[in-house]
């Protein structure tokens, strides 16, 4: 698998492609220090992950991410916390916050990998066909997947597809989260951002930006928190008496 980066800074470039030289086996194409070289580039080259900054000068990381194809993956870079919903809306992997620390890298650059293998898998790009009232069937291969509501921890949209995180495992299906957040139970699943539906009986904490299920950081977006805040307590919590 192999990556670019992209960043207006040159100590952020240099630090990036150490560390990422230290965590993993990602062959780096090259490095690029504003969009629109990172585009002339892309023109002959297919890049599967992108380390992205957001604040760039003539076009910024947001922007571009926009434009990218769909089999090109993002994780975003920067040093400003604001960004982290609306880059989730536009599908990024993952939101790394800089100074970057070596072992959130490494846990963002599995979730690559392993999404770039999700995506190219023929097994798993199948839509749901049927439910009953406690599980589902995900059709994969000639096979059908049983996949209990019960079992599902969160439910996350990618591109054109949703990645089903259950406790064991993780597939993919071609649908949109609006789609499948249809067909699951509306009273343990609540859709929590424009990228993330989660089941409440696997919410271990939360505050005004993140819900947090095992090792997994959920945004709470802001058009889903006052609903979340009412539905997941049961009304006993006003989230304008708290400041997290």
């Amino acid at each position: 698998m192999n990556c670019i980066i992209i960043d207006d800074e040159p100590l952020a470039r240099a630090e990036m492609k150490s560390l990422i030289h230290e965590v993993s086996q990602l062959e780096i194409l090259g490095s690029f220090s504003n969009a629109p070289a990172a585009i002339e580039f892309l023109k002959t080259s297919n890049v599967d992950l992108i380390f992205l900054d957001i604040e760039m000068p003539l076009i910024s990381g947001l922007e571009f991410a926009e434009t990218l194809p769909e089999n090109t993956l993002v994780v975003f870079t920067t040093a400003y916390s604001q960004y982290a919903l609306k880059s989730y809306e536009l599908d990024a992997v993952d939101y790394l916050l800089k100074p970057i620390e070596k072992q959130r890298l490494e846990k963002a650059i599995e979730k690559a990998v392993l999404y770039k293998e999700l995506l190219s898998s023929k097994t798993v790009k199948n839509t749901i066909e049927s439910n009953t009232a406690d599980f589902l069937f995900i059709k994969a291969d000639r096979k059908y997947y049983k996949i209990y509501f019960s079992d599902i921890r969160f439910i996350e949209g990618l591109k054109d597809y949703v990645v089903i995180h259950t406790q064991t495992q993780k597939l993919i299906t071609a649908m949109n989260l609006k789609t499948i957040h249809q067909r699951i139970p509306a009273d343990n699943f609540l859709r929590v951002s424009k990228s993330f539906v989660v089941n409440i009986d696997y919410i271990d904490a939360f505050d005004n930006h993140n819900i947090y299920i095992d090792d997994a950081e959920v945004p709470l977006g802001e058009v889903y928190r006052s609903e979340f805040f009412a539905k997941y307590s049961g009304g006993s919590l006003n989230i304008d008496q708290y400041n997290f």
